[in-house]
């Protein structure tokens, strides 16, 4: 199943999403070592050279990496927001309207699927380095 772009609609722009493609590129890039990186003619956030978020501008819609557990929970919970994504869904990728999905869950699910693919040490280094939340 895989979410239609919503770029399709007549009078579509960037201000229709709840989350810009700038603000989750602020978000990716915020994160120890991550990198941007087009391919495939979207762009890819790496952290050491994998993967953990894509990026397609022109439809409005972004990739996470998720566990299966992770995915069939989120696609239960908000179907209009999540979809199981088209070619790497197998492996709990997930992929997201950012028309539909709230911005701080959205910067969640980009700061797991970072820790979900960044190496141990730099994880730690990263909670080590971020304060307490109560």
């Amino acid at each position: 199943m895989r979410l239609p772009p919503i770029a399709m609609g007549e009078g579509w722009d960037e201000g229709d999403l709840l989350i810009t493609a700038g603000e989750l590129r602020s978000i990716a890039l915020s994160l120890p070592e991550a990198a941007e990186r087009e391919t495939w003619g979207e762009a890819t956030f790496r952290v050491r050279d994998k993967i953990f978020l894509t990026l397609s501008e022109a439809s409005g819609q972004a990739g996470v990496k998720a566990s299966l557990d992770e995915q069939a929970a989120l696609v239960a919970l908000d179907p209009q927001s999540f979809a199981v994504a088209h070619y790497t869904g197998r492996f709990g990728w997930v992929s997201v309207n950012l028309a539909n999905v709230d911005p701080d869950d959205m910067m969640d699910l980009v700061i797991e699927a970072w820790r979900k693919t960044a190496p141990k040490r730099l994880v730690a280094a990263y909670d080590a380095a971020e304060p307490a939340s109560d």
